[in-house]
């Protein structure tokens, strides 16, 4: 019998916790005793897991002083030692960052495995003393892992090239899995008649965390040049995230005059209702690993326009090799723009329109007014999802590497 632990940092609708709730739903399925633990609780949390849920704190970190803060964080793998012992675990899977350095520091003897989801190398351009700290558990404390998850080949690549991981014998490429069934079934769900009017126009939708990596602001800017001539568009915003990303992404917004075209829905416990109404779906992400959403919309039959912050977007949306430095990428299931990430995460200084945006702008308008992109989709969509298998990654993550 396999009793397994879920470890996460929060419990909103993000992608590496809408990945443990997919788990867990399946690890249950088949009889194996779970428990899920995130390390921050919040009343607004969306993902949940009932009686089998733990926590370590109910209070942010935003909400902790400098010194509460250092001092949870050194408290933290102590916390869940405890929990591993008291749950008799045989098997945790821990999921990003964090909750990956602080399954590392427990010193017990489950077999152990840690999961990265985005390019790490550029993530840790932002040089904080969190990131410093996670790149040196590259060099040190992941040895206390069995495996290592990459959800692409990218970040697989990049952690050996970019990020002096020491462990290579660790990593191992498993794709994220998708339980496409609950998906077309959540899809079907109604709409309130208040939100449903929001969906009467063609629809660009961002679904995800309102965050640096995320970068939103482009997205906006390209819908501004669409906004003039087309008035039957609308773009939602479903999730939430950083304020200070929020809003900036508000005052763009209204320094373009488009309070009235563009709508924040906010967190949702069920976003495969709103995606599957969409025309396209929309990232201009700074960097990422393999999106959950990029399945979802793809689950859904939404074609979409998706920068190129990672080759694992290739890896998604494609079952094609492309080669690089194609300005656009036409896929089986959308377009593939540039990068728009130069170097540097943060806000942008000012309001100024690039290159890139009117390039992501005109690719938007070509899903918006092309339905061959849909219909492409559609005939492509099964050997697309079949590299997500749930019960195939499922149980790949168990194994120990050959």
């Amino acid at each position: 019998m396999k009793n397994i632990l879920l470890i996460m940092p929060y419990g909103s609708v993000g992608g590496m916790e809408r990945l443990a709730l997919t788990f867990y739903d399946y690890y249950k399925s088949i009889g194996y005793t779970v428990k899920a633990v995130k390390i921050i609780k919040l009343p607004t949390d969306i993902i949940n897991f009932g009686e089998d849920e733990l926590f370590m704190s109910r209070l942010d970190f935003a909400q902790m002083t400098k010194y509460n803060r250092a001092l949870f964080y050194l408290k933290a793998p102590i916390l869940l030692r405890k929990i591993i012992k008291a749950n008799k675990i045989t098997h945790s899977i821990a999921f990003g960052d964090m909750a990956n350095m602080f399954s590392s520091l427990t010193f017990t003897n489950e077999f152990k495995i840690a999961s990265i989801h985005a390019l790490k190398s550029v993530e840790f351009s932002n040089k904080t003393y969190l990131n410093k700290l996670f790149k040196l558990g590259f060099k040190s404390s992941y040895f206390y892992f069995d495996k290592v998850v990459c959800i692409s080949k990218a970040i697989k690549k990049d952690l050996i090239e970019n990020c002096e991981f020491k462990f290579k014998n660790k990593l191992e490429v498993i794709y994220n899995p998708h339980n496409i069934n609950l998906i077309l079934d959540k899809s079907t769900e109604e709409i309130d008649d208040h939100e449903l009017i929001y969906f009467r126009n063609k629809t660009i939708l961002f679904l995800g965390r309102l965050s640096l990596q995320k970068a939103p602001w482009h997205l906006i800017k390209a819908f501004s040049l669409l906004a003039t001539k087309n008035k039957d568009i609308s773009l939602l915003f479903v999730g939430d995230g950083d304020p200070l990303v929020e809003n900036y992404c508000k005052e763009l917004i209204h320094n373009y005059a488009l309070d009235e075209r563009v709508v924040f829905l906010g967190r949702k416990a069920n976003p495969y209702k709103y995606l599957t109404k969409a025309t396209v779906l929309a990232l201009s992400s700074h960097y990422e690993g393999t999106p959950n959403v990029i399945v979802e919309s793809i689950a859904l039959g939404v074609p979409m326009v998706v920068s190129n912050c990672t080759d694992g977007i290739i890896e998604l949306m494609s079952n094609k090799d492309f080669s690089g430095g194609d300005e656009l990428i036409y896929t089986e299931s959308g377009i593939i723009t540039p990068n728009f990430f130069e170097g540097s995460l943060g806000l942008p200084s000012t309001y100024d329109i690039t290159k890139k945006e009117v390039v992501f702008s005109n690719s938007l308008l070509e899903v918006l007014t092309n339905e061959n992109y849909k219909i492409i989709l559609n005939q492509n969509k099964s050997d697309l999802l079949s590299k997500f298998d749930l019960k195939k990654v499922s149980e790949n993550y168990l194994q120990e590497i050959d």
